[in-house]
């Protein structure tokens, strides 16, 4: 007999993987099309809050330690004396977020789903009441929908490596904003590491010249820039470099379409960066892929019996849902970069007289680490 699935998930990234988990403990047959293997060594690092540490946990698939490294204090500097610090123990957390490195969260995803029967790898996607789409920012499916994506470039690249430093980074993570860039020191190894995951957002005129640069040269530009905090750097790692923008999908579910006629039983779903995408100055991209995920097993997992996983009434939810979450996160991302790309010496003044004023704003800092952690 041919094999049947409920779900089909295309995109075996993290969301891919998380989601196929989710929905395997809800007894849905599922099946999780492979990504094709990230090219060059992997040097991403996430920052996963609480909310998204509690959802791995739940699955069992949270790094060891060494791998995930709480992060006790952040300190956000301006380029003219601003300044906002967060510490988790004003917080009364044990952790304001958590540094996770992409290989190992991914490594402990794929065992968990290899040990799960509910879960079958295929290579090409298959017919299914509902295809989750988990494919990323150039998700090939969701062009093949027909769905818009709305984007709005920045012009900024990121660039993304990994340093040992001198000093330890002491639990900190650190970010900088100086003249249209945005630079992040975000701590490695656990709390005694001098690891540091970077990311680096510069102008796009200037990606071509630091990506020349040979490794000492690009550690001593880091250097300069992050004002030698953490004493002498040296590059571990390749480096990496993408554009920035913020985008988001104009629809996020629909009827799946059989020779231009929509089905009425089988559906599809956006989720994660397929469905949109933020500034990463704040590090909430994975935290609100994982959001999706979540609420998207949830929403399934409650509907009725006599209700297919396909029924767009559920899907509909799912996505007033997420976008009614996504909101603010897109406009407060917006805005910030929106402000600190600019280079007047009036914003410069006003931004950082900002910084400093919320610094002081007790309860408005406050609600505003909570909402970051994931635990408003």
């Amino acid at each position: 007999m041919p094999q049947t699935f409920d779900v089909c998930i295309r995109g075996a990234g993290v969301v891919g993987h998380t989601l196929a988990l989710l929905l395997a403990r809800e007894r849905l047959r599922v099946a999780l099309v492979s990504s094709a293997p990230t090219p060059g060594p992997d040097v991403r690092a996430y920052a996963l809050n609480t909310a998204s540490r509690q959802l791995l946990e739940s699955l069992r698939t949270w790094p060891d330690a060494i791998h995930a490294s709480p992060v006790l204090r952040m300190q956000v500097q301006g380029d003219q004396g601003g300044e906002v610090v967060f510490d988790a123990a004003a917080q009364g957390t044990e952790a304001l977020t958590w540094i996770v490195d992409v290989p190992a969260l991914e490594t402990r995803l794929a065992e968990a789903v290899r040990y799960q029967p509910q879960v079958e790898r295929v290579s090409a996607p298959v017919p299914a009441a509902l295809t989750v789409v988990c494919e990323g920012r150039a998700s090939q499916t969701r062009t093949e929908l027909g769905v818009d994506f709305e984007v709005m470039p920045y012009a900024q690249h990121a660039i993304a490596t990994r340093l040992v430093c001198e000093l330890p980074h002491g639990q900190t993570a650190r970010q900088w904003f100086h003249q249209g860039s945005i630079l992040a020191f975000l701590p490695l190894e656990g709390e005694t590491g001098n690891k540091v995951a970077v990311v680096w957002s510069v102008p796009a005129e200037q990606v071509s010249e630091l990506l020349t640069l040979d490794d000492d040269g690009f550690a001593q530009a880091l250097y300069v820039a992050s004002h030698g905090e953490l004493g002498a750097l040296e590059l571990c790692s390749a480096r990496a470099a993408w554009p920035l923008q913020q985008a988001q999908a104009s629809r996020w579910c629909g009827p799946v379409l059989h020779h231009g006629q929509p089905s009425a039983v089988e559906s599809w779903v956006l989720a994660g960066d397929a469905a949109h995408n933020v500034h990463p100055l704040a590090g909430q991209g994975l935290n609100l892929g994982l959001g999706d995920v979540q609420a998207l097993a949830q929403i399934l997992s409650q509907r009725e019996d006599w209700r297919s996983v396909a029924d767009l009434r559920l899907l509909r939810r799912y996505e007033r849902e997420r976008k009614a979450a996504l909101l603010p996160v897109g406009l407060l991302m917006d805005g910030l970069q929106q402000l600190f790309s600019r280079t007047e010496a009036p914003l410069q003044a006003l931004r950082n007289w900002g910084m400093n004023s919320f610094e002081r704003s007790g309860a408005l800092k406050d609600w505003m680490a909570r909402r970051a952690m994931g635990t408003r």
